[in-house]
């Protein structure tokens, strides 16, 4: 079959060089072997199909192996890098990934979650790479262990009490975490932060504020926030200058409905705040346009965040008003990346890590550009 290829991409070249020579003049030269030049170029694309076949050249050969994520969002800038990174893991060792995600990470989207899920399932897919807004999930995740359909959670991952029926029924399908730790990662906001108001506490009158917004009550609001509180509290109490003379007032908000963020960060105003740490974009950006709309009420105080996004860039970027000293970056492309290679070994039963934590990154004004084109800070 393939010598059946190379001979008649041979002739075909033949044909078509004979055909321009026939029908131009010496005038029509260059267009005849333009002509040539493509048939032959056609005859080396389908004699190349050989190459591939046998491995050779940069291609790898397709597995014939699906993986699905089923991610907690699709359009956001976050979930498109995240998407990136899966793709570009897949390529690498031959497999194919579809990859969907909800309209938001909200609990009205849960149904349509569920339902991807169980898309994935009925189509008995190699492996399953997910992240979940909510809970319920343990019937279908009990499906995908009877079926031997290995599952890799990312991100925020599977809710606990999905996890904890899981192993009551001994029928955990689950075999790696992968994400940043929010906990770590929020320490390293904690650390920047304190290191940029350390001064301000120390000059105080014995009661300077630190206010924390937790954007929810999930997990990750609750390992942000406590992560930035506890490395916040260890560097301020071992410091001399700043020992006493601080506190740390929480506003805990079940999501950004209603407008939730810029009530906390007014509730943290009326507290005294002079400092106020956001555990998410979403209430980065909402605390943004309390701001732009209050004049220069909030000029005063000085604000650390979590993750990316165009509107936390401009802000980093301002040069009056309210200050957002900095803020810790997720490397999502990584995420998607490892995920996926986590359960490519889990299908070929290689080598599975059970927890891969994912580092991340301190940027401010100084370096946010080479953050952008390094793939960690991202628009949108």
């Amino acid at each position: 079959m393939k010598n059946r290829k190379r001979a008649m991409a041979m002739l075909l070249s033949t044909m078509m060089v004979m055909g321009a020579v026939a029908g131009c003049g010496s005038s029509s030269t260059d267009s005849g072997n333009a002509e040539s030049k493509s048939a032959e170029t056609s005859a080396a694309e389908s004699a190349g199909t050989e190459n591939d076949d046998n491995g050779g050249g940069a291609s790898v050969e397709d597995t014939g192996k699906t993986i699905a994520v089923v991610a907690k969002g699709e359009s956001h800038a976050f979930w498109q890098s995240v998407k990136s990174g899966a793709e570009a893991a897949a390529a690498e060792k031959g497999y194919s990934i579809t990859f969907r995600g909800p309209a938001s990470e909200s609990a009205k989207d849960l149904p349509s979650q569920k339902e991807m899920l169980q898309t994935a399932l009925s189509s008995n897919v190699d492996g399953i790479v997910l992240g979940t807004i909510g809970e319920g999930f343990t019937d279908m995740l009990a499906q995908a262990y009877d079926k031997g359909i290995p599952v890799v959670q990312f991100d925020s991952g599977v809710w606990e009490n999905d996890i904890k029926a899981l192993d009551e029924m001994g029928k955990n399908p689950i075999v790696s975490h992968v994400a940043t730790s929010n906990t770590l990662a929020a320490g390293i906001v904690a650390e920047n932060f304190f290191a940029a108001i350390k001064e301000d506490i120390a000059a105080s009158d014995g009661n300077y504020v630190v206010g924390i917004i937790q954007h929810d009550e999930t997990q990750t609001g609750i390992d942000r926030a406590g992560g930035f509180e506890e490395k916040f509290i260890e560097l301020a109490d071992a410091d001399e200058t700043t020992k006493g003379k601080y506190k740390i007032e929480k506003e805990v908000k079940p999501g950004d409905a209603d407008n939730a963020y810029k009530a906390a960060l007014e509730a943290l105003y009326e507290k005294g705040a002079k400092a106020i740490f956001m555990s998410n974009e979403g209430v980065v950006k909402q605390v943004s346009d309390a701001i732009a709309a209050a004049g220069g009420k909030y000029d005063e105080l000085k604000f650390c965040g979590f993750d990316a996004g165009t509107k936390q860039i401009e802000w980093m970027k301002a040069t009056s008003g309210a200050k957002l000293v900095g803020s810790v970056a997720q490397d999502s492309y990584q995420i998607g990346y490892d995920a996926v290679m986590q359960c490519i070994n889990a299908i070929e039963g290689a080598a599975v890590e059970e927890k891969v934590d994912i580092a991340g990154a301190w940027w401010d004004a100084s370096n946010v550009d080479e953050m952008k084109e390094k793939n960690l800070v991202y628009e949108g």
